[in-house]
């Protein structure tokens, strides 16, 4: 088993009702996801060369690294921003949480 599992964050509209982003969630969780968070925030960044505020759905994917793949195709196929972000990184786990991300 390995002992590592992978979080992967993204963002999504605001104009996206919560249970869209739930939707979205599901749709992972069917693909091999064991957990999806979501909370609203406001993300500032600069794109066309001018500084934007807006408010975004915040999304934190666990997965194992087993189920990596498939949940990161599924999440690029249904992703609407033009330029998304999907950060992905392997990190550690307690004993107990990490073997329960692994079952699934």
């Amino acid at each position: 088993m390995d002992n590592n599992l992978s979080s992967i964050k993204t963002t999504l509209p605001i104009s996206w009702r919560e249970f869209e982003v739930v939707s979205l969630a599901q749709d992972l969780l069917e693909n091999g996801a064991a957990c999806v968070q979501h909370h609203q925030i406001t993300s500032t960044y600069k794109w066309d060369g001018s500084v934007q505020s807006e408010k975004e759905w915040s999304l934190e994917i666990k997965i194992s690294n087993t189920n990596r793949m498939s949940v990161l195709k599924k999440l690029k196929s249904l992703h609407p921003y033009e330029v998304p972000q999907i950060i992905c990184t392997e990190v550690t786990a307690n004993e107990s949480y990490l073997q329960w991300v692994n079952s699934q």
